[in-house]
């Protein structure tokens, strides 16, 4: 997998259990919805154009992020090509 394109979503992708710390964060902020449809969409088609998947910087430790609403967004890595794992939400302008 090259580290500046996200792998194809020809299969459905994994995405892995987040942790607790993240569901109360996202209860917290009203974001459950939200994300759960974010989460469907990428785990069918990682370049949706509304998740606007991005690579952050720096780019070689491959770190992800997807767009949650307009203000928040979740951060991402891939386990293999076919896995996700949510590492974090937040408040994307802050």
């Amino acid at each position: 997998m090259d580290w500046r394109d996200p792998p194809s979503s020809l299969n459905k992708m994994k995405i892995l259990p987040i942790h607790k710390d993240i569901e109360i964060y996202l209860k917290k902020h009203f974001l459950e919805k939200k994300f759960s449809k974010q989460i469907s969409i990428l785990s069918i088609n990682i370049s949706y154009p509304s998740l606007e998947v991005e690579l952050l910087k720096p780019k070689h430790l491959k770190i992800w992020s997807f767009r949650v609403d307009k203000k928040y967004r979740a951060i991402f890595i891939f386990q293999d090509s076919q896995t996700i794992e949510i590492l974090d939400v937040n408040n994307h302008y802050k």
